[in-house]
């Protein structure tokens, strides 16, 4: 598609996300750094893990934006006696004709929220695995794809850590992006206090079809990303690794740099934001504002680090303010 071409498209294609935007703020007071992201996820088919604490419209996020899309929505609450087939599903003995039927579980579907995700043991974080990064589920000796759009949205609560299993560093990678969300601010609350103590009660409709997304998706990965802004995606990788090469003194406070899945989202991600600027072309901007969501837990901190005092985020913009921009 040439050039024009695409900015045309996207132009005209722009009114489906603001309409799904628009769906969002009908319903979610503020939080929309939170509905962006998802919104970028939806378009980069990316899973997400967001950490706030209770009653801040994370599972109704996450449930509009099923509803806006028609998408079938399952949502699990994780505790410690979660067994991997209260997930995946099993095989149930039928003693009519002696044979195993298929019943399958939860995760078959478009939109999953994996409620307090760091409460449930090794084994169901296994499974779990393999359906956000293989697309399927085995149950028995037979694997099962799981139709698209499937995304994954976890939730985590970053105060209450007891009884909970910390998740394994290879299913953290596989989340595109790691999204904070805090607390509304004066005004916002007052609105919620509002419409949630109100007879007026507003209902999600459906602005796109699964299939629309698909297409939409398609639009996005077609975005133009320029070599230079390529190569400025993977220094800045590298900066995580070695940041002597980039004149960084943040070395002692990283134990491990990012994995090169880390890029390939970054630029997925850009494509998306450029999509919801009406561009079809990346800019660095696109790549600095996603960075803080995809960086933030991937790079594992030294002790010295938490000796110090030293975010994650402060790392990140140590990072982002050194590497230069082409």
């Amino acid at each position: 598609m040439l050039p024009e071409e695409l900015q045309k498209e996207i132009q005209e294609k722009s009114s489906l996300l603001t309409a799904l935007q628009n769906e969002f703020r009908g319903i979610i007071v503020g939080q929309r750094y939170l509905m962006q992201r998802l919104v970028i996820s939806l378009l980069a088919n990316g899973h997400v893990l967001v950490e706030g604490l209770p009653g801040l419209a994370k599972t109704l996020a996450v449930k509009s934006l099923a509803q806006a899309i028609q998408a079938d929505f399952k949502r699990i609450q994780f505790t410690p006696d979660l067994l991997p087939s209260d997930l995946t599903g099993t095989l149930v003995f039928n003693p009519k004709d002696g044979s195993f039927v298929v019943k399958k579980g939860p995760v078959f579907c478009n939109i999953l929220l994996a409620d307090e995700i760091n409460r449930a043991p090794a084994k169901v974080q296994s499974a779990l695995l393999e359906a956000m990064q293989e697309r399927q589920v085995t149950i028995g000796e037979e694997s099962y794809l799981l139709e698209e759009p499937f995304l994954v949205f976890a939730t985590q609560n970053p105060i209450e850590q007891e009884g909970t299993y910390p998740l394994p560093e290879a299913q953290i990678d596989r989340f595109m992006m790691k999204v904070k969300i805090s607390y509304p601010t004066k005004d916002e609350e007052k609105i919620i206090l509002d419409r949630m103590t109100g007879n007026d009660h507003y209902e999600v409709k459906p602005v796109l079809e699964r299939n629309d997304v698909l297409a939409l998706r398609n639009l996005a990965q077609s975005i133009f990303i320029d070599d230079s802004l390529k190569n400025y995606i993977v220094q800045l990788v590298t900066a995580t690794r070695n940041p002597k090469e980039y004149n960084l003194e943040i070395g002692r406070f990283i134990q491990y740099g990012v994995s090169p899945r880390a890029s390939i989202f970054w630029t997925m991600a850009a494509k998306a934001h450029a999509f919801l600027q009406q561009r079809a072309f990346v800019i660095p901007d696109d790549i600095k504002i996603v960075a803080p969501d995809i960086l933030r837990h991937r790079i594992l901190r030294s002790y010295e680090a938490d000796a110090e005092n030293i975010s994650t985020e402060d790392l990140i913009q140590q990072i982002l303010s050194k590497v230069p921009i082409p």
